[in-house]
């Protein structure tokens, strides 16, 4: 019996190995973006675009969320659910904060008249970093969903899967932003 429960605690979680497929098939489409991106800067009309400095403050918030949410899952994993409550509320605010920062970045892309018309770098910046956005807000969406749970729901079992998959997903997106971020800084402004 021991070494049937051993074997089963050392396999991954259904819930696991989904996300590490989708985190996979998303590295690939950003990869392909970036891959792009290098490709079509090699044309003689390409215009390259700065990033606007509020995308540094987005990263600050992001890495933040990201170390406020390790912190939630080891308070959920010590079962203490105020402190879990506390820090999945705040990891929600900087998920939102960090999208109304990009929101802001994109407002000041398109002042500077950097659109989706021409050859250049503006077109990648939107598609990239929108996708980014769309994959950020679908990381708020489950934190939203967890801060309900948290007061809401009763928790029977102390089961942290819900909160290790979340986890993953948003220290996922938040080191896809800074790969991204330092991409357009070293490659994307030549």
């Amino acid at each position: 019996m021991d070494i049937v429960s051993t074997q089963q605690r050392k396999k991954l979680h259904p819930h696991k190995f989904t996300l590490w497929v989708a985190l996979g098939s998303i590295i690939m489409m950003f990869a392909g973006l970036t891959s792009a991106y290098i490709v079509k800067s090699n044309q003689t009309n390409w215009k390259p675009v700065s990033v606007p400095q509020i995308f540094w403050i987005s990263t600050v918030v992001m890495v933040l969320s990201s170390l406020t949410l390790q912190m939630a899952l080891r308070s959920f994993k010590q079962r203490e659910m105020n402190k879990y409550r506390l820090l999945i509320g705040v990891t929600l605010l900087l998920g939102i904060a960090f999208v109304v920062c990009q929101w802001l970045g994109f407002q000041q892309l398109w002042r500077q008249q950097i659109t989706f018309k021409g050859a250049g770098a503006g077109q990648f910046l939107y598609v990239i970093f929108g996708l980014h956005a769309i994959h950020v807000i679908g990381g708020v969406v489950v934190l939203l969903v967890m801060f309900i749970k948290a007061f809401l729901g009763r928790v029977k079992l102390y089961s942290a899967v819900p909160v290790e998959v979340a986890a993953t997903y948003w220290h996922f997106v938040d080191l896809l932003w800074i790969y991204l971020l330092v991409f357009f800084l070293f490659i994307g402004s030549k």
